[in-house]
């Protein structure tokens, strides 16, 4: 059995994703370039859904660097207690924002160096920043999307950085703007890691992952006598 998909495939597979979410978009609530930086480095190991309880007051609050400042690592605390690794995420958002004051006049850059170089910043937030704000054509390669890309077999790497390469390469264009959303999507809330409902997938006929098989296999076994399987 092949180890990736075709390019013809993989069109395929995106333009199913398409159809059920025509308009992607991050899960994370923001207000401005800022304030979608500090969320996203707040959501490393941690549910968007928690980190926008998290943030909604905090961004009422500190919506600028020089207002994360003037809130101090103390007050960030108290609102991000909630948040997983919270004592380091709030020094990296008080040392982000100082340093987006001293070197960007505030501003959030749209050069990926130069946002990789802010604290707490890796190649993963800074894809995000760029593809939200900047429309910058990237994929960000977080848990959902590295183990999505795997089982489906629009790549086959062992790295974040292997998998974004090779999704770079095989996602035909129309679709790189809403390619992160509709994977991250895809592993949220059908392609789980530790119980995918292949049997209702909308791209299981497209995907190569191996155990999807014998499950809709067996949810055809198990169906009433002269019940119709429904085309997708």
């Amino acid at each position: 059995m092949p180890k990736r998909l075709t390019k013809a495939k993989a069109e395929a597979l995106y333009a199913r994703l398409a159809e059920i979410r025509p308009d992607p978009r991050t899960e994370l609530e923001f207000t401005n370039p800022f304030t979608l930086l500090v969320a996203v480095v707040l959501s490393a190991q941690a549910t968007d859904r928690g980190v926008n309880k998290a943030t909604k007051e905090l961004f009422r609050l500190a919506d600028t660097p020089k207002k994360m400042l003037a809130l101090g690592e103390a007050g960030l605390t108290e609102h991000i207690k909630t948040i997983g690794l919270w004592r380091n995420k709030a020094k990296n958002v008080i040392a982000l924002s100082q340093a987006l004051l001293t070197k960007h006049d505030g501003q959030v850059p749209r050069d990926r160096e130069a946002l990789e170089n802010l604290p707490g910043v890796g190649r993963k937030t800074a894809n995000v920043v760029l593809m939200e704000v900047f429309d910058e054509p990237t994929i960000a390669v977080d848990t959902h999307v590295f183990r999505v890309a795997n089982r489906t077999g629009l790549a086959d790497g062992k790295t974040p950085a292997e998998v974004e390469a090779q999704l770079m390469k095989i996602t035909p264009p129309r679709f790189l703007r809403g390619a992160h959303h509709w994977l991250i999507l895809h592993g949220r809330y059908a392609c789980g890691a530790r119980k995918p409902e292949c049997p209702r997938c909308i791209i299981a006929e497209l995907c190569l992952y191996q155990p999807k098989t014998r499950a809709i296999a067996s949810t055809k076994e198990t169906a009433p006598s002269g019940a119709k399987s429904k085309k997708r």
